[in-house]
């Protein structure tokens, strides 16, 4: 069983061995909400399932009077991108076909930007077999590994149980509870200059939650594109923290995508499993009263 990072190796003897697995392409832009898709259709790991952001991994209701979506009642958060709740992700899961006895590889082409937020979903409806492919569809390629274009033939059925889930899922009453307290982290995956507050490209406010840490997404990849060493990545987590209880420790982002690689890789690491914001900043500076800091 893999529970955070599978190789491509690895992955190809699971194949081979004909071992009960599903992957999933979860190649996602947020600035072309379609273009994912397309890329799978383009050229996918053979039999893998497109994972779409917007309408399998989030849980988006229909737009109000002034054009905003607003998420359904039952969603698990709020934000840009609300998560589902998890009754509503076993439902999807068993619409694919995947069922508890299966091995989850997720991937994508950014990054493990958007596959990561599977990765934690499976994990929350307490599914532990769940591993996301290091370096992604180009390292599957560069290794000379088959891709397929077009669409797969569908699955039957499946009947997905929940069960208790295996990350914490934090809310906006929590976060906003514990400012006081002085008894949470938070890190902040953002690039710096939208962490600073100098820019924001999507959301309504500038800025990040105050006594927010900023580590972004992207420095848990390393060059290769594959995460970085477990004893570096520690290095780095402990750098940031300073001391700071790592059990304490909440991941946020925009809207709740690409936090899940300081997630990952803080566990890679062999600290605890952090808690994650799913509503994010987007979520965050959406709701009345709530501060704000910048720079």
């Amino acid at each position: 069983m893999y529970t955070t990072l599978i190789s491509v190796e690895q992955l190809k003897a699971l194949r081979e061995a004909k071992a009960s697995l599903m992957v999933f392409d979860c190649t996602f832009d947020l600035m072309d909400p379609a273009s994912g898709e397309k890329q799978y259709l383009q050229s996918h790991i053979p039999g893998a399932v497109y994972a779409h952001l917007d309408e399998a991994l989030s849980d988006k209701g229909q737009p109000d009077a002034e054009g905003r979506v607003q998420p359904h009642a039952d969603a698990a958060s709020g934000g840009r991108h609300p998560l589902p709740s998890r009754e509503k992700f076993a439902m999807w899961l068993s619409s694919v076909g995947f069922t508890n006895a299966m091995q989850a590889v997720v991937y994508d082409r950014n990054g493990a930007n958007y596959c990561g937020r599977l990765w934690w979903m499976l994990k929350w409806a307490g599914h532990d077999a769940a591993a996301v492919l290091d370096g992604g569809l180009q390292a599957w390629q560069a290794t000379g590994g088959e891709v397929r274009s077009g669409t797969e033939p569908s699955h039957f059925q499946s009947n997905f149980e929940l069960r208790a889930p295996l990350r914490r899922l934090v809310d906006t009453k929590q976060v906003a509870a514990s400012l006081g307290a002085g008894s949470t982290s938070l890190v902040d995956a953002r690039a710096p200059q939208r962490f600073r507050g100098e820019v924001e490209p999507l959301d309504p406010v500038a800025g990040h939650i105050p006594g927010a840490l900023n580590r972004p997404f992207a420095q848990n990849i390393g060059a290769d594109g594959r995460f970085k060493p477990a004893a570096q990545l520690r290095e780095e987590f402990d750098q940031l923290l300073a001391g700071r209880d790592p059990s304490a420790v909440v991941m946020y982002c925009g809207s709740g995508v690409s936090a899940v690689p300081n997630v990952i890789g803080m566990e890679l690491a062999g600290l605890p499993p952090p808690g994650f914001y799913a509503g994010s900043w987007s979520e965050w500076c959406r709701t009345p009263k709530m501060p704000v800091e910048k720079g």
